[in-house]
């Protein structure tokens, strides 16, 4: 699924391919598997622009997690407002207007000037509603599933889908509510324009997609593979199920929607508003050349090996793509653990060294090798008698990968992530978004690749991916989908000041093709939850 190439051992940085922050940092000695399909025709400069700042939030809580853009318009989510953001002059974006909010909004997307923005309920495990705004002024709303997560218009903005993700809030407990996950379909029609006063009087038309039919003795129980990680106590597969992040073909018919816990994607039928299938990802095994991680915090050195682990994609962001007349699915494989009371131990990760098979796994006994690793305690690890671990199986792949249609991997970037930023931070390695602490995250997903997206310039085709934890953007060519090549990662975050910033934790991305960018040059905006910012980078054929 990958090709060697490039030993990393500094180069990327001599050959001018990346973009650091200043001072450069030294670089590390690296293994000898580490090595990266690197770029080396022309590409495409990158420059960075400008930033802007939410501000007068209180400390702690998060800001600018959710970024989308029409024009010169940025709308940024925050803890509990939308702020509206002029980026005609994109070095100097100013706030133009803030929405209130209620609750914790999740997710924000805009198209013809229709703004669509997802509010749980006060309850999480209540019904959550999808508000519409036309400027500043709200034109409707309407009750879609529980927790809905993440919203985004078809590419005519007829439709707007909902990735509604119904999480717990415990199990086995007196008050436990487990509600289902389901993707709703609204027709926009009646919030827009002239539309609107056409249809004042009709009801907004909302279609839920649920996965009930997969239940145990369900009409389409036997169609659900068996890979797919259903792991919640007593749960249902409908209720265990839980949407995050929604991608939408050109040309509105399909979408894949990433279930993370459960370590696969549905593909929807969008005009027919039901599920297509669902599709088991598989795992990435860390014991192949080129799919190494670093397994342990507690080490003081950066070990990128092999090791007998099998990560779990459990992707967050994804998106598509077409080449020649095939489409591509790409997914951000970040990971992420269910915590819950009534779970074993309270969550379904432990440390390796409390809960394997010692005799399976013997380095699982060293701190400075696998000991501290997070792995998962049920479903697909295996248990022996004595109710130890007999295989192990950690959250996310640190990758991102490359899959048809119907999820057949394509390609996959397996270490190269870790590969690179131990060439460019290998001070700060695997530190974590809200620390500069070498290592930080080795021992649970490293840098965590969180969202993706794809976008044209020239005639070639781009993914650009956030990394949550140590920051930035990685850029790949993604023009042949068989052998993508690394080209930058963007980074305007700096380490060893008093605290972290200036831009750290990114999570939404959008891409600005140069045919809708204010400025005619093709953008890459990405908001950063823990600074409060987003940042917005100028792409020049």
């Amino acid at each position: 699924m990958r090709r060697s190439a490039l030993p990393l051992a500094c180069g990327l940085l001599a050959a001018g391919l990346v973009t650091v922050p200043s001072p450069t940092p030294v670089g590390a000695t690296l293994p000898a598997s580490c090595s990266v399909p690197t770029s080396t025709g022309h590409q495409p400069s990158f420059t960075y622009l400008g930033r802007y700042t939410v501000g007068g939030l209180p400390s702690g809580e998060t800001a600018a997690e959710i970024v989308a853009q029409e024009g010169a318009r940025l709308y940024v989510m925050n803890v509990a407002s939308l702020d509206i953001v002029n980026i005609g002059d994109p070095t100097n974006p100013v706030r133009i207007a803030t929405i209130t909010l209620p609750n914790d909004p999740t997710s924000v997307a805009v198209k013809n000037g229709l703004v669509a923005v997802a509010v749980p309920a006060a309850v999480d495990t209540d019904p959550g509603q999808v508000l519409f705004f036309k400027g500043t002024r709200q034109v409707g709303a309407v009750q879609v599933g529980s927790l809905p997560d993440m919203v985004t218009f078809t590419p005519d903005g007829s439709l707007l889908l909902v990735a509604n993700e119904g999480q717990p809030n415990s199990y086995g407990q007196p008050d436990s509510v487990d509600p289902e996950g389901s993707v709703s379909i609204i027709a926009t029609a009646p919030f827009r324009g002239a539309d609107r006063r056409r249809h004042h009087h009709a009801e907004p038309r909302v279609t839920t997609v649920g996965f009930a039919d997969f239940n145990a003795g369900g009409r389409r129980s036997g169609e659900l593979p068996a890979d797919v990680r259903i792991s919640g106590p007593g749960a249902s597969v409908a209720q265990d199920l839980e949407p995050e992040y929604i991608t939408v073909s050109d040309d509105g018919r399909w979408a894949w929607v990433s279930l993370q816990e459960n370590n696969a994607i549905a593909k929807i039928d969008v005009r027919r508003g039901r599920v297509e299938r669902i599709i088991a990802l598989g795992y990435s095994d860390h014991s192949l050349p080129g799919f190494g991680i670093d397994a342990s915090d507690k080490d003081n050195a950066i070990n990128i090996a092999n090791w007998p682990v099998k990560g779990m994609y459990m992707p967050d962001g994804v998106a598509n793509y077409r080449v020649g007349g095939e489409t591509f699915v790409l997914t951000a494989n970040e990971g992420d653990a269910r915590e819950y009371d009534g779970m074993p131990g309270g969550a379904d990760v432990q440390r390796a060294k409390d809960v394997a098979d010692l005799s399976l796994f013997p380095e699982a006994a060293s701190n400075a090798a696998l000991a501290r690793l997070n792995v998962t305690t049920v479903a697909p690890a295996t248990v022996g008698p004595d109710g130890k671990l007999t295989s192990l199986y950690s959250l996310g792949s640190r990758s991102f990968s490359i899959r048809t249609a119907n999820g057949d991997l394509v390609w996959d970037s397996g270490d190269d992530f870790e590969c690179l930023t131990a060439d460019l931070y290998p001070a700060t390695f695997n530190a974590s978004n809200s620390n500069d602490t070498f290592d930080n995250r080795s021992d649970d997903k490293g840098p965590e690749p969180e969202s993706v997206v794809v976008g044209k310039v020239g005639r070639r085709t781009y993914a650009f991916i956030a990394l949550e934890r140590i920051g930035g953007v990685m850029v790949y060519d993604i023009t042949d989908p068989h052998a993508p090549t690394f080209v930058q990662h963007l980074m305007t975050r700096t380490f060893g000041g008093a605290e972290v910033g200036p831009d750290s934790g990114p999570e939404g991305l959008v891409f600005v093709p140069a045919a809708k960018s204010p400025t005619h040059q093709a953008m890459v905006i990405y908001g950063n939850e823990v600074t409060g910012t987003a940042v917005l980078w100028g792409i020049g054929a």
